[in-house]
């Protein structure tokens, strides 16, 4: 049973979401948050396995709220919601931990979906939708002291872990990937679970953003 803390200002927001979430057989909601204050206290006594958690609320916003929850609490993953498609809080909650973006006008069956994948490890974003947003907004003022930065995380990768991971930040999936390199797909999986260690990322959200900021790829590649 997966366990889920639902964070928005809005409670009719709250209770559709419930709706949908507490009506799968292994989803449960275990508490509701109005804010981001409330949500890190909530998260700290309930301990949920995933938080979903809007991003524009009064007083403290999702943002720092997911900081503050992945900072005591690693193991949470927290699931970013926004009314806009493109928006640098999304940017700036996958940098505090978050483990994915949806919509918030999201249909039940990707809310449901969305959920379960970032409890299991991975980023639920479409990775074009991904490389698009962060290519939009992971764009510093100062680009030679931003892409020296991000470089110096990759200096411990291979050859083809750095390829790896420009194909990832292109917005490949991993059988994408193995089918360019025409090697299988439990190859590449090993090479991005040691790549993911290499440059301390948890996931391809976070993953393409020290892409981005190494300047492997550029907005528009």
């Amino acid at each position: 049973m997966i366990s889920v803390l639902l964070v928005d200002d809005h409670a009719l927001v709250r209770k559709g979401f419930r709706l949908m979430l507490d009506a799968q057989p292994d989803l449960t909601v275990v508490g509701e948050a109005g804010d981001g204050a409330e949500a890190v206290r909530l998260s700290a006594e309930l301990r949920p396995d995933v938080v979903v958690m809007d991003l524009h609320m009064p007083g403290l916003d999702g943002v720092r709220a997911t900081e503050l929850i992945i900072g005591g609490q690693p193991g949470v993953r927290v699931l970013a919601l926004s009314t806009f498609d493109l928006d640098e809080n999304v940017v700036a909650a996958l940098r505090a931990g978050a483990c994915g973006f949806l919509p918030k006008d999201v249909s039940p069956e990707e809310l449901v979906e969305g959920v379960r994948v970032v409890h299991s490890g991975e980023a639920a974003l479409a990775p074009r939708l991904l490389t698009r947003l962060i290519g939009t907004f992971v764009r510093a003022p100062e680009p030679r002291r931003s892409a020296s930065r991000g470089a110096g995380r990759l200096d411990a990768l291979t050859d083809r872990e750095r390829e790896i991971l420009t194909l990832i930040a292109r917005g490949l999936s991993n059988a994408e990937i193995a089918a360019g390199l025409g090697v299988s797909p439990s190859t590449i999986k090993n090479h991005v679970t040691s790549l993911f260690a290499k440059i301390e990322v948890r996931d391809r959200a976070q993953a393409v953003i020290v892409a981005y900021e190494a300047a492997l790829v550029s907005p528009g590649d």
